[in-house]
């Protein structure tokens, strides 16, 4: 009776190592195969969102452009000779595009995003400053204008930014 029970376990022995390592090598596989095909679809999925989002990026830097206020006051006249009129044209000119290009907010890092809505509220305090201390809307282009030839935009600092960031991405 020993000797069946000796030779059931020689031959079970060694049909449950070889099943053991068969199941550890197929489970390791399928594992492979399954991070293989996540990695696959990661790459699928950055592949095709990439040119959404540079496309946001070139929208937030031409944003950025237009609202630069050298560019801003030569594309925007003034109306009449009150330079308050003239301040709410120049916001709302700004907050016209701004809200162009809300949505673009979902494609770009929270840092670019944070550095545009920066330069946008800086240029547009400057204006009110500015503003303040002016009779005309020909002297509130002009002290804006003179005051950024002294000193570098938010949108110029908001652009680079974003090129910074879109370097990264490619």
């Amino acid at each position: 009776m020993e000797d069946k029970i000796i030779e059931g376990l020689a031959y079970a022995l060694p049909a449950l190592v070889t099943g053991g390592v068969a199941y550890l090598i197929l489970g390791r596989f399928i594992e492979q195969d399954n991070k293989e095909k996540t990695f696959n679809a990661l790459v699928e999925k950055k592949r095709e969102s990439l040119p959404v989002k540079l496309q946001a990026y070139e929208r937030m830097l031409l944003f950025c452009e237009r609202i630069n206020p050298s560019k801003l006051l030569l594309r925007v006249n003034p109306i009449g000779d009150d330079p308050d009129n003239y301040l709410q044209l120049l916001i709302g000119n700004i907050e016209q595009e701004f809200e162009h290009n809300l949505v673009q907010q979902l494609y770009i890092s929270e840092d670019s995003w944070k550095a545009v809505l920066a330069a946008k509220l800086a240029i547009i305090a400057k204006l009110r400053s500015t503003a303040d201390n002016v009779s005309t809307a020909k002297d509130l282009r002009e002290n804006v204008l003179i005051d950024y030839s002294q000193e570098e935009s938010p949108a110029n600092t908001a652009i680079g930014f974003l090129k910074q960031e879109v370097k990264k991405l490619i």
